[in-house]
């Protein structure tokens, strides 16, 4: 027996299936079977036959079609468990529905802790040695593999389950498994429980000792660590961590600890590393139970960066910030995710990835834009990014630019809008109108100020990125009208009429971006035009002025 190998015990779905609101189909839970063994564990405990037809029929499947070696696999089957209360029709129902597997297990347990046997058993403690041996002994003359669980054993007096356990083994189980069923032992405590077990009951060097662990406190991956340092060799896991209350020990945590820190723990497992992260999402889709983002492992940002100081090592060594690599996972890249908190280096090698060479001038302007865009936008994607760079790049002759706007709309009053305008003498010009909406108020303040006799012939809008805090992006296309073509071209040219200005404008308010591409149209009509000049001097009557810089 090789005892630096850890057996992946994965009980996602039994105890997994008993999360709140978990509940999955037959069909679900044949997939995720099939994605375990493809995983490489050990052990699946595929569900608990007596509790339903259904579920009995669901690990009778999962026995069938899973449970048995695949032509041209030359890998083992794993096993197939069944979990059965300590009495004779579960232990049947159990056996009936994993018999069909290559190498079937029947898992019995019954309490040991003073409270359960007390309150829930209403048994007094040679009742529960006596009903170990009859069960575990019943379960033993159908299934050559038995393994009991004494419950609660966390909270349980080491000397009676001494007892308890030496009982099981003789009475033919091969696999001891100790439960801190209510999450309640420290690190320190259940690893030394585990060394009591393993000195300390008759027998043991004929079982493998194992440990299950919940996380009502936390330290459900601390506690079953501890337990395998003490010398347990089999770890009852679930993918995401899901289970009863607080959850079970997370597989991925388990076996990414003992992957990463070999040399402090000297362990391994079969597990294909690469398949985590697709189990997890599996697990998370057809449990209905979302990931938390800092799940450690496969939390969405478990492998993301957006501190700047963080981002900046990164770039230059992803080891000052990453214990482990993303692809051991089966994710494609680590994330250096674009936010408030980025710096300049992660903003300029994201944007060179996506094919931008940037100036230094260019660089400190799209900074400039990122920041006051990441104060509106919690996550900056590539899409936002893309958007901000088509804004920089069509609003970088201005004539007039935007300084200012307000906007009131709804069901009552008017659509209103005042906007104020930097003209190229550096004056601000402001001025209010009414409109249809918001946008043709917009507009009809902004044709006002400049006074550029135009016909808008397109108008579109769509949200760059998902989310009610979405980037907005207008494109606007213009049509000058006479009077307002390039000088050098006749007024009478067909050419000229037809002259079109597109626009583009993108923000978080989605009024400004229209704003922003019907001036960024505007602007390339009046530089087209040639009057860059005396573009200052073209506003109506009426409009107010507040000279001077702000």
């Amino acid at each position: 027996m090789n005892n630096s190998h850890v057996r992946i015990f994965d009980t996602t779905l039994r105890d997994g299936e008993q999360s709140p609101g978990a509940t999955m189909s037959s069909s679900e839970k044949l997939e995720i079977a099939r994605g375990l063994a493809r995983l490489g564990v050990d052990i699946i405990e595929a569900g608990f036959p007596a509790a339903s037809p259904d579920d009995l029929e669901a690990v009778r499947r999962i026995a069938i079609e899973v449970g048995n070696a695949l032509p041209g696999d030359d890998r083992p089957p794993p096993v197939i468990c069944g979990l059965a209360r300590a009495n004779q029709s579960d232990i049947d129902a159990a056996w009936e529905a994993v018999r069909h597997a290559a190498r079937p297990r029947i898992h019995t347990f019954l309490a040991t802790s003073p409270i359960h046997m007390r309150y829930k058993l209403r048994m007094d403690p040679e009742e529960v040695v006596e009903r170990v041996r009859e069960m575990v002994a019943y379960a033993r003359s159908l299934c050559a593999d038995v393994e009991f669980s004494p419950e609660d054993a966390g909270r349980s007096d080491p000397e009676f389950l001494y007892l308890v356990l030496g009982e099981a083994i003789k009475a033919g189980a091969t696999t001891l498994n100790i439960p801190d069923t209510v999450g309640y032992t420290t690190p320190e405590e259940f690893g030394a429980l585990i060394s009591g077990i393993i000195a300390h009951t008759p027998g043991i060097e004929n079982a493998i000792v194992s440990v299950h662990c919940h996380d009502d406190l936390g330290l459900a991956t601390a506690n079953a660590l501890a337990g395998l340092r003490a010398g347990a060799r089999q770890v009852e896991v679930t993918i995401n961590g899901i289970g009863e209350r607080a959850g079970n020990t997370s597989l991925e945590e388990i076996v990414m600890a003992l992957h990463t820190r070999r040399q402090a723990y000297e362990l391994e497992t079969n597990i294909d590393t690469t398949q985590i992260a697709r189990m997890s999402r599996m697990v998370s889709n057809y449990t209905g139970i979302p990931v938390q983002p800092n799940k450690a492992i496969v939390g969405a940002n478990a492998f993301a960066h957006e501190a700047g100081i963080h981002q900046d090592g990164m770039l230059k060594n992803h080891q000052t910030y990453e214990i482990m690599r993303p692809e051991t996972v089966g994710l494609s890249r680590s994330r250096l995710v674009l936010g408030k908190h980025s710096g300049r280096h992660a903003l300029k090698a994201h944007l060179e990835e996506m094919g931008y060479s940037l100036s230094s001038d260019e660089l400190n302007r799209a900074f400039e834009r990122f920041k006051e865009l990441a104060d509106k936008k919690k996550t900056i994607t590539d899409a936002d990014l893309e958007a901000l760079m088509e804004d920089q790049a069509y609003s970088s002759e201005e004539v007039y630019s935007l300084d200012g706007l307000q906007v009131a709309c709804g069901t009552m009053g008017m659509p209103t809008a005042t906007v104020r305008l930097r003209g190229p003498d550096g004056k601000l010009h402001i001025h209010a109108a009414v409109g249809t909406g918001p946008v043709d108020a917009t507009y009809k303040a902004i044709d006002a100020v400049m006074n550029v006799k135009n016909t808008l012939l397109e108008f579109n809008v769509h949200a760059v990125t998902e989310g009610i805090d979405a980037i907005g992006e207008v494109t606007v296309r213009l049509q000058a009208e006479n009077g307002q073509q390039s000088r050098r071209t006749s007024p009478q040219s067909d050419v000229a009429r037809a002259r079109t200005f597109g626009g583009y404008g993108a923000d978080t308010d989605i009024i400004v971006a229209s704003a922003k591409a019907y001036l960024s149209a505007l602007n390339k009509m009046l530089l087209s035009a040639g009057r860059h000049a005396g573009a200052a001097e073209v506003r109506a009557p009426g409009v107010m002025e507040a000279v001077g810089e702000q």
